[in-house]
């Protein structure tokens, strides 16, 4: 069956069905423990970042405060939400000299030295977490971790995996968001009452009001899971790097700005450009105009209706 696939349980999925990314019992699944772990993935991915460069340390027979005189760690990497609304990441690392990218690192720190100390890092890197109802939790990388060697096009030796490959790989993560994997929402919520009147599925919304009850436990105010329910918990930056894994953002704002200028044709001198914007106000709701209407002894909101039908 094209676009289909049998799970563990022996039952077959195609992939629009609505159940894929759902739990099997709802009422078992450990709401608390998904929210808490998107809430905690920033910490624990920076938490990973200091386990690989002692573990590089290591292997370089180097005190770690001295790493980074002979190679810099650098990075790239995309937060996805997969179906069931848990976050993972998508990075790209790699070993500079110590002025970046533009220098060559020591002849020891080999992409095959650097794939075994990401895995090392990823076991070892854990965070505790909160006491909850009587229930300590801690935080930890799964076993599914899949590390690959990333070959320059110049040097393919064979291997599939290139730069333009990467690039687009990553980029397709960097385009998703909770609404695109969980079907939740895209802004943040004043109110949770407010949840009623969207169209969320139930696994997400029962995250979001998880996210936003824990949100008032005393505990828990530096996570501000209330701000974050809409995110399911997720407090960080969809995209991240290193200073100098490339170029700045702002660079690139820049250059988009000139590409702008350079293609976008000068107005004609009839065409008045208005080159600033100011706000001027907000008229009134339709009960606040009634209002207005019966102190000024203008005509009410009923005989408006009755003058222009």
């Amino acid at each position: 069956m094209g676009g289909s696939a049998r799970c563990r349980y022996g039952h077959t999925h195609t992939k629009d069905d609505p159940r894929i990314g759902t739990p099997l019992d709802p009422e078992r699944y450990d709401y608390t423990g998904a929210v808490l772990w998107n809430a905690h993935a920033p910490t624990l991915w920076a938490r990973f970042m200091l386990h690989l460069r002692r573990t590089l340390a290591a292997a370089a027979g180097l005190p770690q405060r001295l790493l980074s005189k002979v190679v810099r760690v650098s990075y790239a990497k995309v937060a996805e939400y997969q179906q069931r609304g848990l976050i993972h990441f998508h990075a790209v690392i790699r070993l500079d000299g110590p002025a970046g990218s533009h220098t060559p690192p020591p002849s020891w720190a080999t992409p095959e030295l650097l794939a075994d100390a990401i895995r090392i890092a990823a076991t070892r890197a854990r965070i505790d977490g909160p006491e909850i109802n009587g229930r300590a939790r801690s935080f930890a990388f799964g076993e599914q971790i899949d590390t690959r060697i990333i070959r320059s096009s110049a040097f393919q030796g064979g291997t599939t995996i290139t730069e333009g490959k990467v690039a687009g790989y990553v980029a397709k993560y960097a385009t998703k968001g909770t609404e695109a994997a969980t079907g939740t929402l895209d802004h943040r919520l004043k109110k949770i009452t407010d949840l009623w009147f969207e169209s969320v599925p139930e696994h997400a919304a029962r995250m979001i009001r998880t996210a936003w009850a824990l949100g008032a436990r005393d505990e828990l105010k530096h996570l501000n899971l209330r701000k974050w329910a809409h995110m399911l918990g997720f407090r960080g930056h969809f995209s991240t790097k290193t200073r100098a894994y490339s170029t700045t953002l702002s660079a690139l704002r820049a250059a988009r700005a000139a590409w702008h200028r350079r293609h976008t044709p000068p107005p004609s001198p009839t065409t008045l450009v208005i080159a600033h914007w100011a706000y001027d106000g907000t008229g009134l709701t339709p009960d606040l105009e009634r209002l207005a209407a019966l102190i000024h002894g203008g005509p009410t909101g009923e005989q408006e209706v009755a003058t222009r039908a």
